[in-house]
């Protein structure tokens, strides 16, 4: 629709809408008042209906009366009919039976003055009241009743009385039949069909203009009657009205045309003149016709052509400038993953792109800091130096200007005074900083710990470690968490950062954030191919690079390490009892109890199925049967309840454990070894844990490391006294005080089980339930760092 169109249409919506409301308001009062005044007189003639068949019934009762009292009754009626008192008299006997009727009485039966009960006998001949007749003694004799033909006459004298046109329908039973009317016959039918409509004595309109109403029978009014009066609508209103309108909506469609057309030709002449400029001539200039807002639009327009052209040759010369400093972006971003060579790349051409002197990229570390990744231009602005002679750009997030735009996540620039320089940030005379987030909008985690440490399911970090915990979810409606921002300082050759800069610098960011999103997204992806979906703990994958460099750590500095192969009892059952999703939730609540019992330092896998490993640096036999015992108890003791089942899933796990070097020289060894101790454990009734057997002619010397009895409240471990375990060939041991360490009471692990004095039949439980290696000297010294340091962190 063009513009004149819809000028037309609004001046027509505007004109002709009160023209409308208007005519709509007169036609609805004039139908409500005629309405109003037509269901008031309909209410006064059915009022006065019910009083002139009310004072008809007491004449009747009064005949009827005069006739029971008299000692001829017969006389007595021939007299009052005579007088015109009754239209006819009917005396029976107490079995019904007439002993006197007037001549030429109406057919019975009559219609009884005290109600409707035989409303649906047949057409109402008359209307009668009935009085007991007795003798002096009281005696019942019969009855007498006075009748009053109810005929066309009387339905007249009705409708004289009430000013109303009315209709005695047939037995009250429907409105479709009627016995005397005052109605004319073009209306008669629809009236009547009206009041087959009603009921209740409400009023409605027939399609020929009458009001009608519908009365009776009922308690003291038993004629079913229907009244009617004609509207008093002016003839011919709605035609008036509509002719009115539409004389109107003429005289405005003439008149918004002219206004519409004089209205749009400027802009016509606007709308070419933008077209020529769009198709690149930048010369072409509109005509101004007057002073209006239209000729200040055609002035604008003509100043906006002039300074475009000039603005075209500044841009077309820092055009190609920018593609080239895009062109590196694109190929930096495409070419490595190395964050702080991006970044650089990105700082440089912000620089160029704006004209600053100087500039920083900051990322929000944890502990909320920004920490400057790389810098350019920043030298002698430094406000201090470091006690050590580094210069780097760390400010709190909510502090300063980058602290703030950090925090709040909106953009600023400004001037800065000398003394007005935030503490922690650069001197300079102007700035410009933009935040920028994931370009998801929401939080990015913050990186993990070390490699070495296992985290909840789901919550991992990078690659190598266990999952920091990652930054709350965005609250609805509020902006996303910033990762960094990017600032420039001191722009050349003006004053202040302007618009277009803060423009060029969102570009410059968006990128920087895509580039932070990349590699943390590579990052992800490598930890994900090394970690098991199911439970969250690492897959075989990395089960076999750890275990190659755990044990290239052990053999290295001397140290053991302890191999854990676990198997879940009869989990095929559980799978083909519960399902298989049941059996997921087995797993990974098993995964979950098992990280639960380990400590930072060791490594748990999924090695496949319901087959577990786990890795205990500086762990012996003896440390390693202890956490064998801790995880057979933390399953056996509490049953795992599964969703939409009734009772919860008992399972139990099996234990290989393997140390190096005892029991291999090789990581590949190690856990073969384990594996074989599994099976034996297997073959020993399940739910419980076997030691691999010693490789025969392999000494090795375990490290003496100090254990205290009892963690001290600092949660830091105290010395106790070291002692050396020299293994020998054929798998005997000996204990020697360590050399140059003052001598003191032996002091075991603070869980390590107590080893009973005198008692064989404990020593041999002990000695089955511990393993073939739990007898051995070597097996419960302090050389075991065991799984039990303090816990500090996640995993627990």
């Amino acid at each position: 629709m063009t513009l004149r169109g819809r000028l037309t249409a609004a001046f027509l919506v505007v004109v002709l809408g009160p023209v409308l409301l208007g005519a709509f308001f007169v036609a609805s009062i004039v139908t409500a008042v005629d309405r109003s005044r037509s269901t008031e007189r309909l209410g006064v003639a059915a009022s006065t209906v019910r009083t002139s068949i009310d004072a008809l019934c007491q004449q009747l009762r009064a005949t009827a009366d005069a006739v029971a009292l008299t000692a001829d009754p017969s006389g007595a009626a021939d007299q009052l009919v005579g007088r015109g008192l009754a239209a006819a008299v009917l005396i029976t006997d107490v079995t019904g039976r007439v002993t006197y009727a007037s001549p030429g009485a109406p057919s019975t039966p009559w219609r009884d003055c005290t109600g409707p009960a035989a409303a649906s006998s047949g057409p109402v001949r008359a209307l009668a009241a009935r009085v007991d007749l007795r003798d002096r003694a009281g005696t019942l004799l019969g009855t007498v009743a006075a009748a009053q033909l109810v005929d066309p006459a009387f339905v007249a004298r009705l409708a004289a009385v009430t000013g109303v046109a009315v209709t005695l329908l047939d037995g009250g039973a429907s409105a479709a039949r009627f016995t005397h009317t005052t109605e004319s016959r073009e209306v008669r039918d629809a009236v009547l069909a009206a009041a087959s409509t009603v009921d209740n004595e409400r009023v409605t309109e027939t399609s020929e203009g009458r009001y009608v109403r519908r009365i009776g029978p009922s308690t003291g009014q038993p004629l079913p009657l229907v009244l009617s009066v004609p509207s008093e609508r002016p003839p011919g209103l709605h035609a008036t009205l509509a002719g009115v309108v539409g004389l109107a909506g003429l005289l405005a469609v003439l008149t918004a045309w002219r206004l519409a057309r004089v209205t749009t030709r400027p802009l016509m002449e606007l709308a070419g003149a933008v077209d020529r400029v769009a198709h690149g001539d930048l010369t072409a200039r509109v005509p101004v016709r007057s002073r209006d807002e239209l000729g200040r639009l055609a002035a604008a327009f003509n100043r906006m052509t002039r300074e475009t052209g000039s603005y075209v040759a500044a841009l077309t010369s820092s055009r190609d400038q920018l593609r080239g400093h895009l062109a590196v972006l694109g190929d930096t971003l495409a070419s490595t993953h190395d964050l702080q060579r991006i970044l650089r790349v990105i700082l440089h051409s912000a620089i160029a792109a704006t004209g600053a002197r100087a500039g920083a990229v900051l990322l929000v570390e944890a502990g909320g800091v920004l920490v400057a990744q790389c810098t350019e231009g920043l030298d002698g602005r430094w406000p201090e130096v470091a006690a050590d002679g580094t210069q780097t750009l760390r400010v709190p997030v909510g502090v300063g200007v980058v602290g703030a735009v950090a925090a709040t996540g909106e953009p600023q620039r400004g001037r800065m005074e000398p003394t007005e320089v935030p503490v922690g940030e650069p001197r300079c005379r102007t700035y410009v900083a933009v935040p920028f987030a994931t370009p998801g909008g929401g939080a990015t985690a913050t990186p993990a710990g070390p490699i070495g440490g296992v985290g909840p399911v789901g919550s991992f970090g990078p690659i190598g470690g266990a999952a920091g915990g990652s930054a709350p979810a965005e609250e609805a409606g509020a902006p996303a968490a910033a990762l960094g921002v990017l600032a420039l300082y001191d722009r050349l050759g003006a004053d202040e950062f302007d618009d277009d800069d803060l423009v060029t610098l969102r570009t410059f960011a968006g990128h920087a954030a895509v580039a932070v999103d990349n590699v943390r997204v590579h990052e992800e992806a490598q930890r994900l191919s090394l970690t098991d979906p199911l439970t969250g703990l690492w897959n075989y994958r990395y089960l076999r690079e750890s275990i190659r460099r755990e044990v290239e750590r052990a053999s290295r500095f001397g140290r053991m390490l302890s191999v854990l192969a676990l198997d879940l009892d009869r989990f095929k059952d559980v799978n083909d009892t519960y399902g298989h999703a049941a059996g997921d939730t087995v797993l990974a609540e098993f995964a979950r109890r098992m990280r639960g019992e380990i400590r930072e330092v060791d490594l748990a896998f999924r090695q496949g199925g319901e087959e577990f490993v786990l890795l205990l640096p500086e762990t012996d036999s003896r440390g390693a049967a202890i956490v064998a015992e801790r995880l057979g108890a933390a399953v056996r003791e509490t049953p795992i309840a599964v969703e939409a089942y009734a009772g919860p899933i008992v399972v139990t796990v099996s234990v290989g454990i393997a140390v190096y070097p005892d029991h291999g020289s090789t990581g590949r060894d190690v856990l073969e070894a384990a594996d074989d101790a599994l099976y034996a454990a297997k073959a020993a009734g399940r739910d419980t844990y076997r030691v691999a057997e010693l490789c025969p002619d392999v000494p090795t010397r375990e490290i003496p490391v100090p254990a205290g009895a009892v963690s001290p409240p600092d949660g830091l471990p105290r010395a106790g006294q070291p002692v050396q375990v020299i293994r020998e060939p054929g798998g005997h041991a000996r204990s020697e005080p360590a050399v140059g360490v003052p001598e003191s009471p032996p002091v075991g692990p603070a869980h390590a089980r107590p080893e009973p004095a005198n008692d064989p039949a404990a020593s041999a439980a002990d000695e089955a339930l511990a393993g073939p290696d739990a007898a051995r000297p070597g097996s419960g010294g302090g050389a075991s760092s065991g799984p039990h340091p303090p816990r500090q962190s996640r995993g627990r």
